[in-house]
């Protein structure tokens, strides 16, 4: 095989959605192309053998924040094993600030941003003519996306039966938040809706039940959006499930009405409100409206069945311990699904870079390049805000605990009392990782009682009630809508109908 296209990914389950437009569009190359996929955790010696076994001339990869090390590791196997091998790389995490990374001295070029164009016309003089460009770095140079190829063919059977499907009908975002890459988009661009909804309409042909979108701003446009939702609504009865990212004070009342129209647990929103101090926001360039998110907030609570993911990030300049705390229980009354609590990273490339001596911004310099300390946060209380994330993210999030988090109810400040509980369990665990649900299950009711100063008999009642709906929910006895919802979600779709009140 002359072209091999591979990336290293987080899990089997993420598909590389960049690698499939690539080949999608190499025209009358794709024949003679090949998507390798693995995943960080194999050796990069048996990535190297394995990729060598089909004899390319040409191998490219996509970095990203999470493989990058990784892939260094594999381009030194391959460069140690067949010098002469051409190289390339593309990706967001070699798109910026190019030269200095280690990986640019062992490639032999790189595609900045959409490489769709890029690529194709540079395989094609390479293959058909023989001829390279003298520069090592190439790009960056939109394409007209109305005339890129779109990838959805090349889902495998496999990959529609067990992996995440990624899905795009857009694409740039018009916000300028300077800690996301997207803030370096020019514009927003949509695909055609007509030739993107006969591509989903195959897939769902061909078995596809769950798809995520990877718009940055779905709902900008409510004419595009809303003919896009009426697509899936007319055959939801299949059992679909759909991701989606808002914007989080944008949902006109034709949108609205159109969503109340889905099944409970068919649809996911993740809003990203990512900081509730209005403040922390203007120093980031972040432009939202706080009365509007409550307002949609409530809406989707009280008249939808919409699966809410919100968002939030420590570290941001400006947030201090004090004004997360706030921020987190202002955002937790609105009730959201699960609350994702990220640790501010360093992406190359974002103009996030600005507040570093102001704010006395301090990142690691390994991936994924995460906030050390600044002016307001020390490390200590970094450390605790991770510990405070990752338990969170267990007991909460991961609603298998939907019972024993409603104890938590009436608490003057949710934050400090699971902020209280996440230290205890890391106290206890010694580690906010690898623990096992028997584990958790078993040392939650003294952690809660010592937290909330209830008897331990109540809380283990409220953990008889969470194993039980647990049990039920593993039975396969789920509609075919409900079957459709990931698991975690499942979880959360199964808490909301069998809560029970325990006193």
């Amino acid at each position: 095989m002359r072209i091999v296209l591979s990336t290293l990914n987080a899990r089997y389950t993420h598909a590389s959605f960049g690698l499939r437009y690539l080949q999608a569009n190499l025209g009358p190359h794709e024949a003679s192309s090949v998507i390798k996929e693995y995943t960080i955790k194999r050796p990069a010696g048996e990535i190297a053998a394995d990729l060598l076994s089909l004899e390319p001339e040409l191998v490219g990869f996509g970095v990203y924040i999470w493989n990058t090390d990784q892939t260094l590791a594999v381009v030194r196997e391959l460069r140690a094993r067949k010098p002469g091998l051409l190289i390339v790389l593309g990706g967001p995490e070699i798109s910026h600030e190019t030269e200095s990374q280690p990986l640019y001295e062992l490639v032999d070029h790189v595609f900045k941003g959409e490489a769709d164009f890029l690529f194709r016309d540079f395989v094609a003089d390479w293959i058909e003519r023989g001829v390279r460009p003298d520069k090592k770095v190439l790009g960056p140079k939109l394409p007209e996306i109305k005339e890129i190829a779109m990838p959805y063919r090349l889902y495998s059977d496999e990959d529609i039966k067990h992996r995440t499907l990624y899905v795009e009908a857009s694409r740039g975002c018009p916000y300028k938040c300077e800690y996301c890459l997207s803030s370096l988009d020019v514009s927003v661009r949509n695909f055609k809706a007509d030739e993107f909804l006969h591509e989903m309409d195959q897939l769902i042909q061909r078995g596809a039940r769950q798809f995520k979108f990877v718009d940055r701003t779905f709902n900008l446009s409510p004419t595009v959006s809303c003919q896009i939702l009426q697509f899936f609504l007319d055959r939801i009865d299949l059992g679909l499930f759909l991701h989606f990212e808002m914007v989080p004070d944008r949902l006109p009342e034709e949108l609205k009405e159109l969503i109340k129209k889905f099944p409970a647990g068919s649809l996911q929103f993740e809003i990203g409100v990512q900081t509730w101090s209005p403040l922390v926001a203007r120093n980031v360039s972040r432009r939202q409206n706080y009365e509007k998110i409550q307002e949609n907030f409530k809406f989707l609570k009280a008249e939808t069945g919409v699966h809410t993911h919100a968002d939030l990030i420590v570290g941001l300049p400006g947030e201090t311990f004090e004004s997360f705390a706030a921020g987190f229980d202002a955002l937790a009354s609105l009730k959201p699904d699960e609350i994702q609590v990220g640790i501010l990273k360093r992406l190359k490339g974002t103009p996030i870079v600005r507040h570093d001596q102001t704010f006395a911004m301090k990142y690691d310099v390994v991936p994924p390049f995460q906030i050390l300390e600044n002016k307001d946060l020390s490390p200590e209380q970094l450390g605790r805000l991770e510990v405070f994330a990752d338990f969170w993210d267990l007991v909460a999030n991961s609603g298998r605990y939907n019972q024993v988090m409603s104890l938590f109810e009436g608490q003057k400040s949710l934050f400090d009392s699971v902020y209280k509980l996440s230290q205890d369990l890391h106290r206890t665990f010694g580690r906010t990782h690898s623990i096992h649900l028997r584990e958790l299950d078993a040392e939650l009711p003294k952690a809660v009682s010592g937290v909330l100063g209830c008897g331990e008999a109540v809380v283990m009642e409220a953990l008889r009630v969470d194993q039980e709906r647990r049990q039920k929910a593993g039975s396969g006895h789920e509609s075919a809508q409900v079957q459709a919802v990931p698991e975690r979600q499942r979880s959360h779709l199964a808490g909301a109908s069998g809560q029970t009140n325990i006193h």
